[in-house]
C-alpha cells in the first residue's frame, strides 16, 4: 500500500512508514492510501470473537502493509492495556431505543484521542527505524483541548522524539489546561497562544511550510512529524473502533451480519468522522453518517449548501474541542469525492478568500453518505440533563451535541437503524458545564466540579483526572501567534 497527496496528481509513491514519520505532503496536502482494501462479511464476523487489539491488528496490517502483522499486534496490545485502557477499549454502551453509545475516552487522558494516540508513538518509532531516519522527530501538536494532552501523554520519553503542543490560551476547558500544563516527561513541552484553535492550527502549519525552519532543524539533527489528525498514523487508528462497535452490534444481538447502521460523530476537525467513512469505504455496512456540530456550524452549512465559508463569527462554547472552523480533514473526503486536482483548487481558494463551493456532482456524492446537524448551548444542556434524567446517563458535552444531532435526525427521517453515537470525552472533562446542565447550579470552581459532580450523580472520577488539581504545574507560557517559530526554537534551543 502507497499513499500520495490530496493534492497531487502524480502516481503513489510514499510507504505508511514514510507518511507517519513525515505527516504532511510537501505541498501542503493530506496523505491518502491508493486504494482501499477490503474488509468481508466473513472478517467482520471472525472479528466478532477476537479482542480489541486484535481487531486493530488485523484492520491496521490492511492499510500499513509495510509493518508486519506480529509487529502491529504487539504495539496494539501494548497500546490498548487494560492497565491504561481501565473502562475498556471502545466498550458500546446501550441508550435507549436504537442508539448505543461508543464510549472512546476510558484511556489515560479521558478522551477519545487516546485510541489513536496511544498507538501512535509506537507507529513511528518503528517508522524510523524502516526508513532509516537517524534525526530526532519533532512532533508540534496544535489542540483545541484533548489532542494535546493525549500527545504529550502517549510520547513522554518515547527516545528520539521530542513533543511540542500550541493550545489556544482561553479556548480550552480549565481541567483541559492543567492536564497538560502538569505533563510529565522529559521531552514534551506545552505553550499557550493569544488567539483561538484555528490560529494555532495555522500557525502550526505555516512553521512545517517554512523552509528556513525545516533547514535549521535539520543542522541541528531535528524534523518536524505531527501527531493532529492530519497524520495517517493518527487517523488510520480510528477506523478501528466503528469496525470493533459493528462487531459488539453483531455479538449483542443488535443486528446481523450484512444489516445497515448509523454513526453519530459530534465533530470539528472532521477526522473521527471521516475515519468512519473510509470504513465505510472498506465495506462496513454504514448507512449514514450524521455530522454533529456545535454553534460553530460550519460543517452543517457545507454538507446542506456545499459551500465552506469560514468568514463568520467564531463561538467559544462548552464543547471546545470543536470550536473550529478550519475543517483538516474535509479536504480527505474531497480527494475521494472531487479528485486532487479539483481538491487542490478548492484549498486555494479556502486559503485565499476563506472559502469554495464545491461542483454540483461532488455535493451530490456527499449527500449520499452524509448529513448535518448542530446543537448551540441551550440544546446541548438541555440533552445532558435529559439524557440523565431519563436514561441515568452522564454524557459530556460533545457527546451531548452528538445525541442531539442523531435526535433530530431520527425526527426529521424516522431512520429506525442502530446508530452509533460517539462518546469522545469523560463528562469530568467538562465537569463545570455538566454540572450546571443536571443541577442548575454552578460549581463552587472548574476543579471544586470534579467533586461535586461525582457527589451529584454518584458517579466516579476517572483515574486520569483524579487530582489533578495537586499535580505540579511546569508550563505557563504565552506567546502570540507569530512569535510560535521562536518559541520552537528557543525549546530545541537553536
Amino acid at each position: 500500500m502507497l499513499y500520495k497527496s490530496t493534492r497531487s496528481q502524480a502516481q503513489a509513491v510514499a510507504s505508511a512508514a514514510q507518511v507517519i514519520k513525515q505527516g504532511l505532503a510537501e505541498d501542503g496536502g493530506l496523505f491518502v492510501p491508493e486504494s482501499i482494501p477490503t474488509l468481508t462479511q466473513e472478517e467482520i464476523v471472525s472479528l466478532c470473537q477476537e479482542s480489541y487489539p486484535v481487531r486493530a491488528a488485523k484492520i491496521l496490517a490492511k492499510f500499513l502493509t509495510d509493518y508486519t502483522y506480529e509487529e502491529l499486534l504487539a504495539d496494539c496490545t501494548a497500546a490498548y492495556h487494560a492497565k491504561s485502557f481501565v473502562g475498556g477499549a471502545a466498550p458500546l454502551v446501550h441508550l435507549h431505543n436504537n442508539f448505543e453509545v461508543l464510549e472512546l475516552w476510558h484511556g489515560p487522558t479521558a478522551a477519545f484521542k487516546d485510541m489513536a494516540l496511544q498507538i501512535m508513538p509506537r507507529l513511528l518509532s518503528r517508522a524510523l527505524v524502516k526508513t532509516g531516519e537517524e534525526r530526532t522527530a519533532l512532533i508540534l501538536v496544535a489542540t483545541s483541548g484533548d489532542t494535546g494532552k493525549a500527545a504529550l501523554e502517549g510520547y513522554k520519553d518515547i527516545d528520539r522524539v521530542k513533543i511540542m503542543v500550541f493550545y489556544p490560551v482561553d479556548g480550552v476547558s480549565r481541567v483541559q489546561k492543567l492536564q497538560m500544563a502538569t505533563q510529565t516527561g522529559d521531552n514534551v513541552n506545552v505553550c499557550a497562544i493569544e488567539g483561538n484553535f484555528d490560529d494555532a492550527q495555522t500557525g502550526v502549519k505555516v512553521i512545517f511550510g517554512d523552509e528556513g525552519m525545516a533547514k535549521k532543524l535539520n543542522e541541528n539533527g531535528y524534523f518536524f512529524s505531527s501527531a493532529n489528525s492530519i497524520n495517517w498514523g493518527r487517523l488510520a487508528p480510528q477506523i478501528v473502533y466503528y469496525v470493533s462497535a459493528y462487531c459488539d452490534l453483531i455479538s449483542a444481538g443488535k443486528c446481523k451480519p450484512g444489516d445497515t447502521f448509523n454513526v453519530c460523530v459530534p465533530t470539528g476537525n472532521f477526522g473521527n468522522i471521516f475515519a468512519a467513512y473510509l470504513a465505510k469505504l472498506m465495506g462496513l455496512p454504514i448507512d449514514r453518517l450524521i455530522c454533529a456540530s456545535n454553534s460553530n456550524n460550519i460543517l452543517t452549512d457545507f454538507l446542506r449548501t456545499g459551500t465552506y465559508d469560514r468568514n463568520r463569527d467564531f463561538y467559544l462554547t462548552m464543547s471546545p474541542s470543536m470550536d473550529i472552523l478550519i475543517s483538516s480533514n474535509l479536504e480527505r473526503l474531497l480527494y475521494f469525492t472531487a479528485g486532487s486536482e479539483k481538491t487542490a483548487a478548492y484549498m486555494d481558494a479556502l486559503k485565499s478568500n476563506g472559502c469554495y463551493t464545491v461542483d454540483a456532482d461532488v455535493k451530490a456524492e456527499i449527500d449520499k453518505n452524509f448529513v448535518g446537524y448542530y446543537a448551540d448551548e441551550n440544546e446541548t444542556a438541555n440533552i445532558i440533563n435529559e439524557t440523565y434524567q431519563s436514561y441515568g446517563y452522564l454524557s459530556d458535552t460533545h457527546t451531548a451535541v452528538a445525541i442531539s444531532a442523531a435526535k433530530q435526525y431520527v425526527a426529521e427521517t424516522g431512520d429506525t437503524h442502530p446508530t452509533v453515537i460517539d462518546s469522545t470525552a469523560s463528562p469530568y472533562k467538562f465537569a463545570n458545564n455538566v454540572y450546571r446542565s443536571i443541577t442548575g447550579k454552578e460549581a463552587t470552581n472548574d476543579l471544586d466540579a470534579l467533586d461535586e459532580l461525582s457527589a451529584a450523580t454518584t458517579t466516579e472520577i476517572p483515574y486520569p483526572l483524579a487530582g489533578l488539581a495537586s499535580r505540579a504545574v511546569r508550563f505557563t507560557e504565552v506567546v502570540k501567534r507569530d512569535e510560535m517559530a521562536d518559541a520552537v526554537l528557543k525549546y530545541l534551543n537553536i
